[in-house]
């Protein structure tokens, strides 16, 4: 039999009075068993005396499944998605490809299509037909490397997977690209899954969701395994989403940002080895379930970001390295395809039918998932070819350079894409390396950048011994002079807290007294600086040990006054942000910041201007540990300054030294600068 076409064979034939099946099984004809007689050729046949449709005979499977027979439907996969598919343009392609629950030809069942062009023969496996590779052959259509299947009467909850003989006879096994849900690792098998079961209620939220590029934009960064744990398990979407939502209202958090929620098998690789490109975790739940935590927190005025891992994708069998026995989704090439640092497989942007795999992603959790933005994991991997190599260890491209154009491309179609089907919705970039115009509408089109420079450099002075600040200065003042060449979120990550880099609070120097207060001021010097802001989870109260994905954070250390007092700081910082537009209306534009004074390296004290239409606040950031009395701040025209907020009130755990009347001079104001403490003056 041509393996590549079995409808061709089976099914019904002799304008509809023959009936062929590929195995001897209990059949029905209009509700009576009829015998099966075997062919020369090997098929079970029946002659009927009348013409018969495609609803008038049924089959006993194996498994039990009593439905219409598979080969006498036509295909679920048309033309146009062929076509589409082969162009890198089919921007619905989650609806064509995977198994997908369906009404076809007025039968009730699911839908199956996978991708493998250079395999010799597909064949669909699962409990249905008791995962026998014989039973389900599947068709190509055309020349695009698509097989498809129909299965009548298969319903939610079905598992399945693909099994493709490569051109030398090896049988590879493989979960579903385009599965919506995989069974609980360590198990790898897809999921028949609806996703459409969840009724929305967060209409108010989308239909005034804004990009947040001139708003308040305070992301929390979650990891959903890590952030509240049941004994030594996982909580579910449903169970976490009232403890979650309550937090972030408390603390007045934006947005949450949640690191990958997508099928991974691993679960030390924190989500960022993903299998899984469509399928929701099943960790801690079911599709609907994390539907219902995204729409509890929309109808909370919680924004949703997900991390993003287009990069890059691991090694393990059951996913889509070497899918049909050849290098599909990635490069041959080792030099190309082969990601030294992490051990994984890079994708090839160049080829339309993997771009298109990548689109639907994130086309997928905007549309289906209701998510407000994306995290694109890496973009440094993802547009260098010679990223993390050395000479030699990489293949320079068509103009002899390192820049990856292919995945440039893909990345500059995916937020053009992205931005005409969902204005709202925001695109950030984490980016390492400088890459030029990544928030250029003419270059990689994103919305905002990581800011890493800023977290490099502002980690590496607070870090600086107390003594020593002086000769540091420059640091910080050196973020200003390229910080308006992109729009900048300030990242105070995940990353910066693993891998023996310390918590944030155990890489402050000094005493306790003082590491706190340090932390108190990073946190404000975020908060006033120009960009967008994202903080992950535990730093806002002072965790001391760096993170551990397999433990809950440590909440008991608010049993503490002084977590407690910092969680109050960093409270009130959030509120105070949202009720100020000079800290977030001009982010990006040069008339929203203003140095004041950035020479004082003596006393390490640094002042500047926010400003919005309406409102001009004076920021004072002073990090040396002593107090400094009659300090005078350089401003001219400063008619009734005002304290409105001191890092260094005793409801924080700070001395208290406020300064309730600010001294006005020619010169400028004077007042007293509290030890390792940000202080705002309203103007």
């Amino acid at each position: 039999m041509e393996m590549t076409d079995p409808h061709r064979f089976l099914g019904l034939h002799n304008g509809g009075k023959k009936i062929r099946l590929l195995m001897g099984v209990d059949l029905e004809v209009k509700g009576k068993k009829v015998p099966l007689e075997k062919s020369k050729e090997g098929f079970f046949e029946y002659d009927s005396e009348s013409v018969l449709t495609n609803k008038d005979y049924l089959i006993h499977h194996s498994s039990g499944l009593l439905a219409c027979d598979p080969y006498a439907f036509t295909p679920t996969f048309s033309r146009e998605d062929e076509t589409l598919l082969g162009e890198g343009r089919h921007l619905n392609i989650d609806d064509a490809m995977g198994g997908r629950i369906c009404v076809h030809e007025e039968v009730e069942g699911v839908k199956f299509a996978v991708w493998a062009p250079c395999a010799k023969h597909v064949s669909l496996i699962g409990d249905f037909n008791n995962w026998d590779i014989d039973r389900n052959p599947m068709r190509r259509m055309g020349s695009s490397g698509v097989w498809e299947l129909f299965i009548p009467g298969l319903n939610e909850g079905e598992r399945y997977k693909f099994a493709i003989e490569t051109l030398e006879g090896v049988i590879k096994k493989k979960a579903d690209p385009y599965g919506y849900q995989g069974e609980m690792r360590p198990n790898t098998a897809s999921v028949v899954t609806r996703i459409d079961h969840h009724i929305w209620k967060d209409h108010e939220w989308m239909e005034s969701r804004t990009r947040c590029l001139n708003k308040p934009l305070n992301i929390y960064e979650v990891h959903l395994g890590a952030w509240k744990k049941k004994g030594r398990g996982f909580i579910g979407y449903r169970a976490i989403a009232p403890l979650l939502i309550a937090y972030v209202k408390k603390m007045g958090y934006s947005h949450v940002e949640f690191m990958p929620v997508m099928g991974h098998p691993f679960d030390e690789s924190w989500g960022y080895q993903v299998t899984g490109f469509y399928a929701i975790s099943r960790r801690y739940g079911t599709v609907e379930d994390f539907q219902f935590l995204v729409d509890q927190l929309h109808q909370n005025g919680i924004g949703v970001i997900l991390d993003w891992v287009p990069g890059h994708f691991p090694k393990d069998e059951h996913s889509i390295a070497q899918f049909d026995g050849t290098y599909l989704y990635e490069h041959e090439d080792p030099r190309q395809g082969y990601h030294l640092q992490w051990n994984t497989h890079i994708f090839n942007f160049g080829r339309h039918e993997v771009a298109n795999f990548l689109l639907g992603s994130a086309l997928y959790y905007l549309d289906k998932m209701h998510i407000d933005g994306l995290r694109v994991d890496a973009v440094s991997s993802i547009v260098y070819l010679d990223f993390g190599r050395k000479e030699g260890e990489w293949v320079p491209n068509v103009n002899g350079d390192n820049e990856n154009l292919e995945a440039s491309h893909f990345l500059q179609s995916l937020n053009q894409v992205v931005h005409e089907r969902f204005p709202s919705v925001l695109m950030i970039a984490e980016e390492s390396h400088a890459f030029p115009g990544v928030t250029d509408p003419k270059g990689l089109g994103f919305d905002l950048r990581w800011d890493l420079g800023w977290m490099n450099d502002t980690l590496k002075y607070f870090q600086t011994p107390h003594e020593h600040r002086e000769s540091a200065h420059r640091i910080l003042v050196h973020e200003m002079t390229y910080f308006y060449d992109e729009h900048h979120l300030l990242p105070l990550s995940h990353d910066e807290v693993v891998h023996e880099k310390k918590s944030l609070l155990s890489k402050m120097p000094g005493s306790e007294w003082e590491k706190f207060a340090n932390l108190r001021l990073l946190l404000s010097y975020m908060i006033c600086h120009p960009g967008k802001k994202l903080l992950f989870m535990g730093g806002e109260f002072g965790q001391w040990l760096e993170w551990n994905c397999n433990e809950e954070i440590h909440w008991d250390v608010l049993g503490m006054s002084y977590h407690q007092q910092l969680q109050e700081c960093v409270m009130q910082l959030n509120a105070f942000y949202k009720n100020h537009p000079a800290l977030y209306e001009n982010d990006f534009s040069k008339k929203g910041f203003e140095w004041v004074d950035h020479s004082d390296q003596t006393n390490s004290v640094f002042s500047y201007l926010r400003k919005s239409e309406g409102e001009i606040l004076l920021c004072i950031h002073h990090f040396s540990p002593e107090e400094i009395s009659h300090y005078l701040v350089p401003m001219k025209k400063c008619d009734s300054p005002k304290e409105i907020f001191s890092t260094d009130s005793k409801e924080f755990g700070g001395c208290g030294i406020m300064n309730h009347d600010i001294v006005v001079e020619k010169q400028g104001i004077r007042l007293s600068l509290p030890p390792l403490s940000t202080l705002i003056i309203q103007l």
